[in-house]
């Protein structure tokens, strides 16, 4: 397992949101992150990634437990987030965005970027601010690319967007996972979480409260009626 987290409880303030979260994560595995709003998604991938320390548990990454170093040390370990507002420097370029996150020792380079995402090579001199929802969404992603990440969580990545910028995104995240990546998606759309996890997580009032494969998962209407509030039979 390259990511192991186990029973983590994590606080906003004295609100406990985080109730001993467990999962697991294997290299090259994708899992989401499923559940109702406020259920504790968004907060489990920060808690990984140090945004919120956790009060109690461990986050194992690599054999290590990173919980409580400062985020950016975890960040520079290769467990790396992107956050549902994205976070793109639209005064920039594209290509400015790009390359002020480049490392080093990345194996990701300028060009691995384009091919997974040509519209960014086809704006590279645009400034972010004049990029589409969708085109700004592929941008945060090729820039964590750029930090040389082991895990790569995302949150929300197709919120908003146009079904036909939805299926281009989830073609660009299974190339992405061609290569190996470990990567954790928080999700609203069923149908983008089945077609790229292997396994899934629903979380519900701060626990993990059900786990099953993508097989097993497409197959248990129950499970998706119960916690996911989706009515099949409508």
């Amino acid at each position: 397992m390259i990511l192991n987290v186990q029973d983590i409880h994590s606080y906003y303030g004295k609100s406990h949101i985080l109730q001993g979260v467990s999962l697991q994560v294997a290299a090259g595995e994708v899992i989401t992150l499923l559940g109702r709003n406020g259920a504790g998604k968004s907060t489990t991938l920060k808690s990984i990634v140090g945004v919120v320390e956790p009060r109690q548990g461990k986050v194992m990454f690599e054999g290590n437990n990173v919980a409580g170093l400062p985020a950016y040390k975890i960040a520079a370990r290769g467990v790396c987030l992107v956050p549902e507002h994205r976070g793109i420097f639209k005064l920039l370029t594209v290509e400015e965005n790009l390359t002020m996150a480049a490392r080093k020792d990345s194996a990701w380079g300028l060009d691995d970027v384009y091919k997974i995402f040509p519209r960014l090579k086809e704006r590279r001199k645009n400034g972010g601010g004049q990029l589409s929802g969708g085109e700004q969404q592929m941008l945060a992603i090729a820039r964590a690319l750029m930090t040389h990440p082991k895990v790569l969580m995302l949150d929300e990545p197709v919120e908003g967007l146009a079904p036909v910028i939805v299926d281009e995104i989830v073609a660009q995240i299974k190339l992405i996972k061609a290569t190996g990546m470990s990567i954790i998606l928080v999700e609203q759309n069923l149908e983008v979480c089945t077609q790229l996890a292997d396994r899934h997580y629903i979380v519900e009032q701060g626990r993990i409260a059900y786990t099953a494969t993508n097989a097993e998962f497409l197959a248990d209407d129950s499970a998706k009626d119960r916690y996911l509030g989706v009515n099949l039979a409508a």
